[in-house]
């Protein structure tokens, strides 16, 4: 997993480079900057919305006593595609505009390897509820 890492690390920059070369050998370098610059500014416009639409949608969920899990998983997506989307370049723009696409993180989502937890009560898997049946007896001793 390191070495994939790292090969994405040295990769990704490099065809970000050599991607930008050629745009701005074709419409040249002040129209590759303002293409980038409209990039980050749209999507800023786009995560902000997304933000704050899976937002109100957690808190419903919350009002209606159901746990928010699955929207915690948007919000760091959303997170992610922002870092992407304001780093410089095409291939990074493109992930990240990807990521804003709730079907798309949907489909993120499903290929995590998690359980799939009940989304009304977490703390059960098992979809059987756990209830104890219990008596308390207490004696009280007087002092005579």
């Amino acid at each position: 997993m390191l070495r994939i890492l790292f090969l994405l690390f040295i990769s990704i920059p490099l065809l970000e480079l050599w991607l930008l070369i050629e745009v701005g050998s074709g419409i040249g370098g002040l129209s590759t900057i303002a293409l980038c610059l409209l990039t980050a500014a749209l999507g800023g416009f786009l995560i902000r919305w997304q933000g704050m639409s899976t937002l109100i949608d957690a808190q419903k969920r919350m009002a209606h006593g159901e746990a928010p899990i699955e929207h915690g998983l948007h919000g760091l997506m959303i997170a992610f595609s922002g870092l992407l989307l304001f780093t410089p370049g095409f291939i990074t723009d493109s992930m990240g505009f990807l990521l804003l696409f709730p079907p798309f993180r949907r489909l993120v989502i499903g290929m995590l390897p998690f359980q799939k937890i009940n989304q009304t009560n977490p703390g059960n898997r098992s979809g059987s509820s756990d209830i104890i049946d219990a008596e308390v007896i207490t004696h009280d001793k007087h002092i005579s």
